[in-house]
């Protein structure tokens, strides 16, 4: 489990597909804390560390899967990933739960300046089967972009908008993105529980 507070933008120094799968290896700066096995979200996705490298980076696998339904089959070297370690149960929970398992992609359509913060736009594809099942956003409520805990604002059936202050553009992958960029979205799991409850009580 996660909170959406990404602790680094770390950079991509190796993409390598592997038949249908893909390794990815990161340098960041925890890299010696990490052991195999453990979970790391790479843009809200969870990941398993498969390798500790030599040179101070580490290696972790997506499978087609993940490709899929993630962002994360259009990372190059050089490119930026937010990255996460699990939330410690002692913890204190700044984001919101945050699984791990992006639901789908988005496509920033717009990026404004205002008053110092940046506004931006994503735009998703969504059939009324999916928004049934919770696949959605609702107004001040929490999404994961990127593995970024935010908050909603001007939530439309296909688009909304979250406000960046710029700590979080200096700190995360925000800082590059931009029209054109596709994201990783993970709706709030409480919504998607509500939705099923609904659902099955309708029966």
């Amino acid at each position: 489990m996660f909170s959406g507070i990404v602790e680094e933008a770390a950079t991509v120094v190796a993409a390598v597909r592997e038949g249908g799968n893909l390794q990815l290896t990161v340098r960041c700066s925890f890299a010696n804390e990490l052991k195999i096995d453990q979970s790391v979200a790479h843009n809200g996705v969870c990941l398993t560390v498969v390798a500790l490298n030599p040179d101070g980076t580490y290696t972790v696998t997506a499978i087609q899967e993940t490709l899929d339904r993630s962002n994360l089959g259009l990372l190059h070297e050089g490119d930026l990933v937010n990255l996460e370690r699990s939330m410690l149960m002692n913890g204190r929970l700044d984001g919101h739960i945050v699984q791990g398992h992006v639901d789908t992609t988005a496509v920033c359509t717009e990026v404004e300046e205002v008053d110092g913060s940046r506004y931006f736009k994503f735009e998703y594809e969504v059939s009324p089967e999916m928004a049934a099942k919770g696949y959605m956003t609702v107004e001040k409520g929490s999404v994961t972009v990127n593995g970024v805990s935010l908050t909603v604002c001007d939530s439309e059936l296909r688009s909304f908008r979250v406000a960046i202050i710029p700590y979080t553009l200096e700190h995360t992958n925000f800082c590059r993105i931009e029209p054109g960029t596709r994201v990783n979205l993970e709706f709030d799991i409480i919504g998607k529980y509500l939705a099923r409850l609904q659902e099955v009580a309708s029966r």
